[in-house]
């Protein structure tokens, strides 16, 4: 059959990125806990085009996708080489949203349940380069200490967003940037809660007001002193509770990368 996508193209435009979006598919991640986790992925996947080439054939980029099983940085670029000898490009991109789920037991009773965490996992090659970044989007709890120093009783407090954003070629849990952003926080969250339980943690984040200056100029410190790391953002924004607007505050390493 007549290959349309090989034609010659003649307007002399080189493509940055073409490829497939909004692509549901499973995916397998390694859990430090039960060694693997099933979750459901929606990924994006794209290469460059020469100028002188009209298509891709997007096809591939499905084919390439269901090879995918138990992902880390290393199967990541042994993938986006695969995409690149396969599509004949010079670069390839891969974008992977997905919850991710972390065992919680509430403070005082004990009790067990699960909190979703909103992850991505972003990787680029080139001929020169690989890229390779997640980011993990962790919801806490911020009380507000302006509100606790000037109220006669009680303080305003809302839920929060830390999000963390992490580049490098080294394996980093999941688990232990979300640990970085609670204990950073007022405090937790917790998917299910008893009364004892909800009385520790809202004295707990009486007792611990954060700014969401402050959750995001500790996180940058401990981002700050792991090794493996080339690049790091810290963003926190807080739903605030008594306004109509959100409050955030925002740290990169270096100058913010694209």
């Amino acid at each position: 059959m007549k290959d349309v996508q090989a034609q010659k193209d003649f307007r002399n435009v080189y493509l940055n990125q073409v490829g497939i979006k909004n692509f549901r598919t499973p995916l397998i991640l390694m859990d430090p806990k039960n060694a693997t986790q099933h979750t459901v992925a929606t990924a994006s996947l794209s290469v460059d085009l020469n100028h002188d080439i009209r298509g891709t054939h997007m096809s591939r980029f499905v084919e390439i996708m269901n090879e995918v099983h138990v992902l880390h940085p290393h199967e990541t670029r042994s993938l986006l080489t695969d995409l690149i000898q396969k599509m004949e490009a010079e670069s390839a991109f891969l974008t992977l949203d997905f919850p991710y789920f972390i065992d919680k037991k509430a403070p005082v009773s004990g009790i067990s349940s699960r909190l979703d965490i909103d992850c991505t996992i972003s990787a680029r090659l080139t001929q020169n380069s690989f890229r390779f970044s997640l980011t993990v989007g962790v919801p806490v709890t911020t009380l507000c200490p302006c509100s606790k120093e000037i109220s006669d009783y009680g303080a305003h407090n809302q839920r929060a967003l830390a999000k963390i954003t992490v580049e490098t070629n080294d394996l980093i849990w999941i688990e232990d940037l979300a640990d970085m952003a609670e204990r950073n926080a007022s405090c937790a969250i917790y998917p299910l809660l008893k009364r004892v339980d909800e009385k520790k943690v809202t004295e707990y984040a009486y007792e611990n007001p954060r700014f969401v200056e402050d959750m995001t100029r500790d996180i940058y410190n401990e981002l700050k002193q792991m090794e493996n790391l080339s690049y790091f953002k810290v963003e926190v924004e807080s739903i605030e509770s008594i306004h109509n607007h959100n409050a955030f505050a925002c740290a990169y390493s270096g100058e913010e990368k694209k």
